[in-house]
Formats: C-alpha cells, sequence, structure tokens
C-alpha cells in the first residue's frame, strides 16, 4: 500500500519497489508505475538506496526538491490521465503532447499545476478546484 499519512510509509515504498526492480522480482500494476517512474529520474537512484532518505527534510525554504512529492505527482497525473479524471484532462493531455511530444515533460508541465492547486486548496483549507486545475493544464 503506498497511500497514507506516515512519509515514512511511503518513502519505504519508493525504496522499496527501487531495490525490487533493481533484483529483477516480480512487481505489481502500481510498482511498476512507481519503477518506470523512478527509472525515469536517475537523479533519485543513489537517494532511494540510501535509508537515511527516509528521516531527511525536503522543506521548500531549503532549495531542494522533495524527490518523493515529484514523484508522486507524477503518480497523481498517470493516475488521472489513466481515468480521464477529472473529465477531460485526457484530451489536454493529448493536445499537450502533440506541442511538445516528450511524455515525461508533459508530466512535469501538468504536475506544476496540479501541485499549485494542492498548495492553493491546502493554504486554504479547501478541496482541490478541479476546474481551475483545468483551466491551468488548458494554458500550457
Amino acid at each position: 500500500m503506498m497511500y497514507g499519512n506516515d512519509p515514512a510509509h511511503y518513502r519505504r515504498f519508493f525504496c522499496e519497489v527501487w531495490r525490487k526492480h533493481r533484483e529483477g522480482a516480480a512487481l505489481q500494476a502500481l510498482e511498476e508505475m512507481v519503477a518506470h517512474i523512478i527509472v525515469e529520474h536517475p537523479e533519485y537512484h543513489r537517494l532511494l538506496e540510501d535509508p537515511a532518505t527516509l528521516d531527511q527534510d525536503y522543506a521548500p525554504e531549503s532549495g531542494h526538491t522533495n524527490p518523493f512529492l515529484h514523484m508522486g505527482l507524477h503518480i497523481a497525473i498517470q493516475e488521472q490521465l489513466a481515468a480521464d479524471h477529472p473529465v477531460g484532462i485526457r484530451g489536454i493531455y493529448r493536445e499537450l503532447m502533440q506541442r511538445h511530444a516528450d511524455p515525461h515533460e508533459v508530466e512535469h508541465r501538468m504536475a506544476e499545476c496540479l501541485a499549485e492547486g494542492i498548495w492553493e486548496a491546502q493554504r486554504n483549507s479547501t478541496a482541490p478546484d478541479e476546474n481551475v486545475y483545468l483551466e491551468r493544464l488548458r494554458r500550457l
């Protein structure tokens, strides 16, 4: 299970998936998705092999990107695309792919919009606004 409120549990999941992938072990569907995302981020490979990462602080003011949040945003985007939820996101993705052609880059652009919406929702103690999110995506 990947989801929950315990960051260490979430981080252990990423580390475990990376270990299993490197060893060639069988992966479940979610683990396959995560392994693919990790492979696309070689800058995080060493980090995922170091148990100290489980306790590291990635506060925004430190100037360092939280690799687990970054990869988690990729997962969220891929799950949104698979379900076409919010409705219309798949069409927006197709349009972005026609202009940019690099799926990883398109996901990065989309993840920035998603992160902004999540941040606003947390700041305002509200649910994320899907319409605002979709409008941000359309402006990319």
